[in-house]
């Protein structure tokens, strides 16, 4: 029957604290730690735990896996990797053992955790931009700038060029013109009144005009097409 010593211990949390209480049973020495008893009695109590049906939480195996890792590189004939595993380690162990006593410390201290408050201080911002850029980042930033300045812009006064200096002809005034027009003869070809045209804008004015004229009977037209006449409506005198 084997007589090897077996420590049963529950109330760990984590695998780091199940590696310090093992050190602290076996009395081992923390900088310099015994592989082959601190990973003898970590797997037992891995098995102790399944054994009496307890979760095993990954944890505990990743952990078991690596210390198994770093025996097994001691074992080799150039075990140089084993030295910073070891340091790696114990420096976890280290740090975990200096967290739990801090905790400890302030457990005894307080009674609850906003016992000590600590007023809020005013903090000046430091302002100064202390990050350097190469040239080529600066102008690629300030294009870039540019770009959405303009686009923000209003459009340009060229945009609006040809909208404006276009001339605008009112149906009014070419109502005048024709008028004028016929006035001598009393009769005129239609095309004759287009001819001093020199824009669309311009001709669609006259023939608004001439349409205006003809709804308000003060002019006739007759014919169609190039040979169509306009007449004008003289008003009879008593």
């Amino acid at each position: 029957m084997d007589n090897q010593l077996i420590y049963k211990m529950e109330n760990f949390e984590g695998p780091l604290d199940l590696l310090l209480q093992l050190i602290s049973k076996n009395k081992l020495n923390i900088y310099d730690i015994k592989l082959s008893v601190l990973i003898e009695q970590y797997l037992n109590q891995i098995s102790y735990m399944k054994e009496n049906e307890m979760d095993v939480a990954s944890e505990f195996l990743e952990m078991a896996s690596r210390l198994i890792y770093i025996k097994t590189v001691s074992l080799l004939p150039r075990h140089e990797e084993v030295e910073e595993l070891k340091k790696e380690l114990t420096g976890e162990l280290l740090e975990y053992q200096m967290c739990k006593m801090v905790a400890e410390t302030f457990s005894k201290m307080t009674k609850g955790f906003d016992t000590f408050v600590r007023q809020q201080e005013t903090v000046e911002l430091d302002k100064t931009y202390e990050i350097v850029h190469e040239k080529e980042e600066i102008f690629n930033a300030y294009i870039t700038a540019m770009g959405r300045a303009e686009r923000k812009l209003p459009p340009p006064t060229k945009a609006f060029t040809k909208i404006v200096a276009r001339k605008i002809y009112s149906v009014s005034t070419k109502i005048i013109f024709v008028l004028r027009n016929l006035w001598g003869k009393g009769r005129k070809k239609l095309s004759h009144l287009y001819m001093s045209a020199n824009e669309r804008s311009e001709i669609v004015a006259t023939f608004l005009a001439v349409l205006e004229l003809a709804k308000a009977n003060r002019v006739k037209i007759h014919g169609d097409d190039d040979n169509a006449e306009i007449q004008l409506i003289r008003e009879k005198k008593d």
